[in-house]
C-alpha cells in the first residue's frame, strides 16, 4: 500500500531532537533515551514519556485496545516501550497479566515502586536485542517511529525469535513517505509500505491524533501476526 506524501507540521519529537541532535549523537541507544526522558525533551506537562502519552491523547486507545486484546486472546501482554506507565494504569487490562518493558533503568525503577503487583511487573530490556519474556502479544507503541531502520529491522528479527504470537505497532496507514532517521529523532512510519511491506493488519484502532493541528489523524495502532512478518535485515537497509 502506498499514498502520496502529505503536508505535514513537524511534531514537538522532531523540533526538539533537531535542537539537541549533536549532544545526542555521543550516546548509546540506552544512554540516549535515558537523555530524552531526564530532560523531559519531548516537551509534555503530563508525562515525559510525550505527548502522544497524555490521557487526551490516550482517550480512543484506552477504550479499545482492550477490545483488541481479547479479540486476539492473549493473556499475557509485552508493552514496550512502558514508558512512565502514565496512560496504560487506566487501562481495564481484567484478567490479563501485564509485563512492562523499557530500555531505561530509571522508568522501570520508578513503575516497579508505584505499580508493580501480582499480575503487572516491569523489566529493561533493550528491544533491539535483548531475550523477551514469555507473552502472547507484544504492545509497541510509539516505538518504532523513533528508530533508524536498521534498529526496526532487529526489533523484528528478535521478536521472530521469540515466542510472542501478535505485535501491536504504530503506522500511519496509506501515508507511504517513509523515511530513515537516526534512532532517538521521529517520523511517521507505514508499516504497509517499502521498506516494510508488511500485509493488511488483522485490526485496526484508529486513535484520531489530534496533534499539531491533526496533521496526524491516521496514527493507528495496527495488529499483525509475527509469523506473517518479512524479516528485514540489518544489511538490506
Amino acid at each position: 500500500m502506498t499514498g502520496e506524501p502529505r503536508q505535514r507540521k513537524q511534531t514537538v519529537a522532531e523540533r526538539r531532537f533537531a535542537e539537541h541532535a549533536r549532544e545526542l549523537a555521543e550516546l548509546g541507544l540506552e544512554e540516549r533515551f535515558a537523555r530524552i526522558y531526564s530532560t523531559n525533551l519531548w516537551s509534555d506537562p503530563e508525562t515525559r514519556s510525550g505527548p502522544g502519552s497524555s490521557l487526551d491523547s490516550t482517550r480512543v486507545l484506552r477504550a479499545e485496545l482492550p477490545k483488541a486484546l481479547r479479540h486476539l486472546d492473549v493473556r499475557v501482554l509485552l508493552d514496550v516501550p512502558s514508558g512512565d506507565f502514565q496512560w496504560m494504569k487506566h487501562v481495564d487490562l481484567g484478567g490479563i497479566d501485564y509485563i512492562g518493558g523499557d530500555i531505561v533503568r530509571s522508568v522501570v525503577e520508578e513503575n516497579r515502586r508505584l505499580y508493580e503487583s501480582e499480575s503487572r511487573r516491569f523489566v529493561q530490556l533493550d528491544l533491539t536485542r535483548d531475550t523477551l519474556p514469555a507473552a502472547d502479544a507484544l504492545l509497541c507503541r510509539d516505538c518504532l517511529v523513533h528508530l533508524s531502520y536498521a534498529n526496526i529491522g532487529a526489533v523484528i528479527s528478535n521478536v521472530a525469535r521469540s515466542n510472542i504470537r501478535f505485535v501491536l505497532m504504530t503506522s500511519f496507514p496509506g501515508r507511504g513517505d517513509n523515511r530513515d532517521v537516526v534512532d532517538g529523532d521521529w517520523r511517521p512510519l507505514d508499516f504497509q509500505a517499502l521498506p516494510f511491506s508488511f500485509p493488511d493488519p488483522l485490526l485496526t484502532i484508529v486513535e484520531n491524533c489530534e496533534e499539531e493541528g491533526g496533521s496526524y489523524r491516521d496514527k493507528s495502532l495496527c495488529a499483525w501476526r509475527v509469523q506473517d512478518l518479512p524479516m528485514l535485515s540489518r544489511a538490506d537497509r
